[in-house]
């Protein structure tokens, strides 16, 4: 587990106003820690619940953004992080903006992971 997925999945939890009652987000956080004690295969078991509990755009966005970094392929993570973003693009709650640098930095990141230097510096 990198230092950068922690501290990104930490920080988006307490930065993005959200809601730590909701079961999408109580099963990204059982997830974080998870990965903190180093059980991926339980991380991703967690963010696929989240992913099926989410209700709408805004926690499938976030549901899916923790899903890519559950994936086995940096193809895979940035299929996940590109939902993500186009969750997000839809979402018509208004926090959901202040998700969008989280979201591009972990495209960015994906891309790089695939070689790609100019689409991650987009």
């Amino acid at each position: 587990m990198s230092l950068w997925k922690i501290t990104t999945a930490w920080s988006a939890l307490k930065t993005y106003r959200m809601d730590i009652n909701n079961p999408v987000i109580i099963h990204c956080i059982e997830g974080i820690w998870a990965e903190l004690d180093d059980r991926p295969e339980d991380a991703s078991i967690h963010y696929q619940r989240a992913w099926k509990a989410s209700t709408n755009d805004y926690e499938a966005c976030i549901a899916a953004h923790y899903l890519a970094r559950a994936q086995d392929t940096p193809e895979a993570s940035l299929q996940w992080h590109m939902r993500a973003l186009e969750l997000a693009y839809t979402s018509p709650q208004e926090n959901v903006r202040d998700f969008y640098p989280a979201l591009h930095m972990s495209i960015g990141h994906a891309y790089r992971q695939l070689g790609g230097m100019v689409q991650a510096q987009r």
